[in-house]
Formats: structure tokens, sequence, C-alpha cells
């Protein structure tokens, strides 16, 4: 099998090549093993099958049934108040109207007609009531073991090799989410396809964690591990609100929570806590740690009442989480708080947030690998631009280095303790927006937040040894002289202002580009953020390659050919960038 990069990115070339190409580089894209193919009554088909099935547990508030889903949005009325439900997120209004009194008859009325999803992705129009409850009859009762499994997903898209009799790739199949993958297990298990699905894939389990496998053996296994590992929340209600006392206090102690949204008195304060960390400790104590680093002791007690689970929070200097709020939704690795008022916390479990940081701790951490500046706001100022391709690494004895065109630039750093918490001096020649007092308000595996003032800083760690991808896009770049074969900005064709240069990439960090008497140098870094990027600065105010410097998302790579890609906030691309190798 090729390298786990090539199956990651270059499945759209590789089917180009399908036509182009002799029987010998088709076989690239998987290894036609028979081991490696799906087996129409295989216990991984089954698996395969089961898992793409769709959930409809989410919506259960509304329909009363798991084997369904309403497609939204829909307008229902909630004792006697019509409301149109246009998102998952406003399951939580009729849970709200629900809870607002212990004492009344809740009642759930939907205004037809209504499109319903069912366990094969199908839909089908609902005139009324009675259609309704003719096709939910059938469904299992309340948290009875069902088909499909809700513990764990793919990270799509992923894509299948198809054969034909001979054993030899016909067509790839590209897949984008389940209902794709059901449609196609369902002709593999009625033996319309012989197929192979093309690894690494990445599965994500309930909790949001994820893990790649690289076989059939290892994907049966994994998946048939977290089948039953979660709560597939098969209930006729909305959340896990039907958690007993011992389940929610256990779940909350388990680890450190961070809090993402704020809400009290219709007020939103999320700006104001987001990112404060609790600890749910034994005995009803809860520990906090602002983002300036303070840490506030308080109280916490549970108890289980007609409207659902309750948590009890006190402070005695933090009166806006002094509350006993509803635990009105547990999702894996999440709980959402509400209390008639208009008051809601939502917090993510995070069980490597540390409460209680000493210097020590976040020395041994810097240290650990090396870190990029994905963000640096002083003085109003956006200058991360400048740091592209520029990681800094920081060693025993207060040094610092930052590597700027391939070369270590040596500094001094200093951990300092305040009243506030813990600061960050970087005093690095030439770099006077790095030589503040940061105050580490935010600090978890990859990632810590500083701020000074008004300044901001983030940064974001980079450890390429032993990540594959990495080092085999560093081994391709660095192994040859590149042109820019395809420039395109705003859909104008730009190539030809970069005819008569190359482009060079020195395994030492440093880039290049030479040709119409110029010599631009800079720096570039390949690293790893929800994707695989790529980081180039030159350092120059001269077009044409002033308009280079950028974080590229890489979208293909070969050993002569790579395509990047630029895309805007709503996913749109704005510019693409092909190099193509000329030595």
């Amino acid at each position: 099998m090729k390298t786990k990069l090539k199956l990651l990115l270059l499945l759209p070339f590789f089917a180009l090549l399908l036509f182009t190409s002799c029987q010998d580089e088709v076989v690239d894209i998987t290894d036609p093993e028979e081991s490696e193919a799906l087996v129409a009554e295989s216990e991984l088909t089954s698996l395969l099958y089961s898992t793409s099935i769709m959930d409809g547990s989410d919506d259960n508030i509304i329909d009363k049934a798991s084997c369904t889903s309403v497609k939204l949005p829909i307008s229902v009325k909630v004792n006697g108040l019509e409301i149109i439900i246009d998102s998952k997120e406003d399951f939580k209004t009729i849970e709200a109207i629900f809870n607002e009194f212990e004492d009344d008859d809740d009642r759930l009325d939907i205004i037809f007609p209504i499109t319903i999803i069912i366990s094969d992705h199908t839909e089908i129009t609902i005139q009324n009531k009675a259609e309704l409850e003719e096709l939910i009859k059938d469904c299992r009762g309340e948290n009875e073991e069902d088909d499909d499994i809700e513990c764990i997903d793919f990270q799509y898209p992923i894509s299948f090799s198809v054969y034909n009799t001979d054993f030899q790739i016909i067509d790839v199949v590209n897949i984008e989410n389940d209902r794709q993958l059901h449609r196609f297990i369902k002709r593999v298990k009625s033996k319309e396809v012989f197929a192979s699905l093309n690894f690494p894939v990445t599965m994500v389990y309930a909790d949001g964690s994820t893990v790649e496998v690289n076989n059939n053996f290892q994907l049966a296994r994994t998946i048939r591990e977290a089948k039953n590992d979660c709560d597939e929340d098969d209930d006729n209600d909305y959340g896990d609100d039907d958690f007993t006392k011992e389940r929610l206090d256990e779940y909350l102690k388990i680890c450190p929570w961070v809090v993402h949204e704020f809400k009290r008195n219709n007020q939103d304060n999320t700006e104001a806590y987001k990112e404060y960390a609790l600890n749910f400790k034994e005995d009803g104590v809860v520990v906090m740690r602002a983002r300036g680093g303070d840490v506030l002791t308080g109280t916490w007690s549970t108890r289980v009442s007609d409207r659902g689970a309750l948590l009890k929070m006190k402070f005695e200097t933090l009166e806006d989480f002094t509350l006993e709020w509803i635990v009105y939704d547990i999702e894996y690795g999440k709980i959402k708080l509400y209390e008639v008022g208009g008051n809601r916390i939502i917090m993510k479990k995070n069980c490597d947030v540390v409460i209680d940081h000493t210097k020590e701790r976040i020395q041994n951490y810097l240290q650990e690998c090396l870190w990029r500046i994905a963000r640096l706001n002083v003085d109003g100022a956006d200058n991360e631009e400048e740091y592209i391709g520029t990681p800094l690494k920081f060693f025993e004895n207060n040094v610092v280095k930052i590597r700027v065109n391939g070369e270590l630039v040596e500094g001094t750093y200093e951990i300092g303790a305040r009243n506030a918490g813990f600061i960050l001096t970087i005093n690095l020649e030439g770099r006077p927006d790095l030589k503040l007092e940061w105050l580490i308000t935010f600090l978890e595996p990859g990632l810590i937040k500083l701020s000074n003032a008004n300044n901001k800083m983030v940064l974001k760690r980079h450890c390429p040894d032993g990540d594959e991808d990495i080092n085999y896009i560093g081994d391709v770049l660095a192994n040859g002289v590149w042109e820019v074969a395809k420039y395109v900005d705003q859909d104008i064709d730009e190539t030809q202002n970069y005819e008569g240069y190359v482009i060079g990439f020195d395994d030492n960090g440093m880039l290049f580009a030479e040709g119409n008497g110029n010599d631009y140098r800079g720096s570039w870094l390949a690293y790893r953020n929800e994707g695989l990027f790529l980081g180039l600065n030159f350092k120059t105010q001269d077009e044409p390659f002033s308009e280079l410097k950028h974080r590229w998302r890489i979208k293909e790579i070969t050993p002569n050919r790579v395509e990047l890609k630029d895309y805007n906030a709503t996913g749109e691309i704005e510019r693409i960038l092909v190099l193509e190798k000329t030595l």
C-alpha cells in the first residue's frame, strides 16, 4: 500500500489515472487483496451497514421514535404555543417549555404535513397523526437494543475501490455522508459490487475523540469494541435529563469541564466566562479556574426531581454561576444547563485541562515541541502573517529560538508568576511585538492562549517527529526544484507572472525563488490544523511573490505536483496555486 498521505489526498488524481495509465499504475490506489475486499455476508460489512443507519433519537421529543427522524424545518404547538423548529438546537426550546411548570400536563402537537426520514435515509411525506403512528408502530421500544450503531462514525470523506471479476480496479467511489455509505453497502450486501475500502480512515467516537485505522481487521475490531460504549439516548425524551443522581455525579467528576457558552438573565456573558474551567470533586467541592488564572472554590450538589436532574453550584464571589441548574441535555463530552429566565451554560469535557498550573508544568509543556504563532494582534494590528513558517522552539535554561529563512535566531524567555496568573515573556531581537508580558489565559494540549491588555496571541503546538504525512510532504518538497504551473486569484489566471522563476524548499525550512534577475528568500512549514497545510512566507513586498505569503491548504500532493488552495470564511475557493517539479 502507498504512503498514508497519498491515500488521504490523491484519490482524485489516481481516479484520473484509471483512464490514462496502464494496469500496474491503476492498482496503486489500494492493494487488491481478497483479504481486504468486502464480503456480502461478512461481519465487517454488517458493521458498516449498521454504522450507516439513520439515527432518529435526537428528535424523540417530537416523534417519540428512534427509527425515524423529522425533516426540519417544521412547526409544532407546545402546550398551545406555536413555534418553528428549524435546527436541533430548537429541541431545547420544547424542553424548556415542558420544564417551566412542574404541575402542568405537557403536550406537543405536530402541524402536518411533515417529511419523515426512516432508517435507510428514505424520505416519506406524512399527512396526519394517524399516518405517523402507523409508520412508527413497529419501532422498538424505549432503550431497547436496535440495529444502528451510534457510538462511532466515519470521518468523511472516505472512498472505495470497485473491482471487476478479474480483480482489477474499474472505479473509485467517494462517500461524503452516512446516506451515501448506506446505499453503497446495500449494493455490496446484494452482491451488485465487489469493493474494498481505501485506508487509512479516521473513526470518530461519541465523545469526539478520533482513531485512525489501517485495515479491515482493525476497522471491524474498532467498531465492535465501540458499538455499545455510549448511551444511545433512545428514550422518548430529549437529551439525558433522565440520568440518575449517581450517574450524573460520576460523569461530572470524571474530568474538568470548560465553559463554551454562558447566558444569565437573558444576557449573553459568553465573552466574560468562556474557557473558565470547573473541576467537580468529591465531598461537594468544585474548583473553578478563571481565564486570568484566578482559582475559586465553591460547592456543588445534584438531585433528581420531576423537572429532571438538577445541578446546584454556589460560589461566594461569583453569583452568575450560583444557581440550581436543570441538566437538560448531556451529550458525550458536553453538558447543557438551563433555568427559566434566560439562563444557560454549555460546558465541554476536557480531561487535559489542568486547573492548578505550576511554573514547572508550563516550562515542560513549552519544551515538548515546536510552536506556531497562529494569531498575533498587537495594538489593533494583526501581525501573525509575519510569522508564517517561522516556528518557535523553547529550550531549557530559558533559551528560545525562532526559525527564520532556515536559520535559528536565539533569544530568551521567562515564566513568571503574578497575582493574575502566570506570565510568558519572549525576548527576540527585532521582534518587539513578542516582547510583552503575556498572561497565559488558557493552556491545553496543542494550544496556548495569551493576552496583554487588548493584545492577543495564540500558540499552536507543532510536533513533526513521527508524523508520516508531514515527513512525506517535507521529503517531496525538498527533493527537487519547482515552478508555478498555475496561480488563479478570484478566477483571474495570473500564472504568467511567475514565468522564468523556480522555487526551492530546503529541509532546514528555508524557502527561495530565483529568476528574472531576482533572488527571494523566506520560510516554509508543513503542519496540521484540522487538515494539512503549507505555510509560505517570502520576505519581500515585491510582487508576485508577496502574494504567495499565506497558510495554504494542501489539496493534493504527488512527488511531481502540489496543489494548494485558499478558502474564504464561507468555504469558497478564493485562490489556487499549483507547483510542478522541474528537476
